[in-house]
């Protein structure tokens, strides 16, 4: 027994119930707490919005951070050799840093990461279009979203589709048209 002046106090054994369920629930509090930050590298939660792979969001938010900021040979780096790219016409495969130097100088504007979503190996990004440095201008483009898909590998782009964002046409009733 521990002894206390004046009172006296049972002694805590690991067979106590009370003991060991203390024990379980601290080591359950402390778990929830340092778990979130095990298996990654980077920032589990991201804060963009949409739900995607923290990792990818990263590459994507870096490759749009700098492009827009006019720095092509940083957003050059971010992509695998090889990669494809998918930009209004057939995909085309890029092998060597100057070809996709060449596709990042292409990009007439900048662009801000809004949000991002999964779509099997797909992370499809939506970005707000600003102006950027260098040739070219985004012109009537500033302001207006558009949509890439990406496949990120090994913490570079291997895929960038652009992603056609059409609204619908038709009539959006399920009633019977007459």
């Amino acid at each position: 027994m521990f002894v206390y002046p004046g009172r006296k106090v049972k002694e805590a054994r690991c067979d106590d119930w009370r003991v060991m369920a203390r024990a379980i629930t601290a080591l359950a509090a402390l778990s929830i707490v340092a778990l979130p930050g095990c298996g990654s590298s980077s920032d589990q939660s991201s804060t963009v919005p949409g739900g995607a792979d923290a990792d990818a969001v990263q590459v994507i938010k870096g490759w749009a951070d700098e492009l827009r900021s006019g720095d092509i040979s940083a957003a050059s780096d971010r992509f695998a050799l090889p990669s494809v790219i998918q930009n209004g016409a057939p995909a085309l495969r890029l092998t060597t840093r100057p070809q996709v130097e060449v596709f990042n100088q292409s990009l007439p504007c900048g662009a801000k990461l809004t949000a991002a979503t999964s779509s099997g190996k797909y992370t499809i990004a939506t970005f707000v279009l600003t102006e950027r440095p260098g040739p070219g201008q985004c012109g009537n483009g500033v302001g207006e979203t558009a949509k890439t898909a990406f496949v990120i590998h090994d913490g570079h782009i291997a895929e960038w589709r652009r992603v056609v964002d059409t609204e619908p046409t038709g009539p959006t009733s399920t009633a019977p048209i007459i």
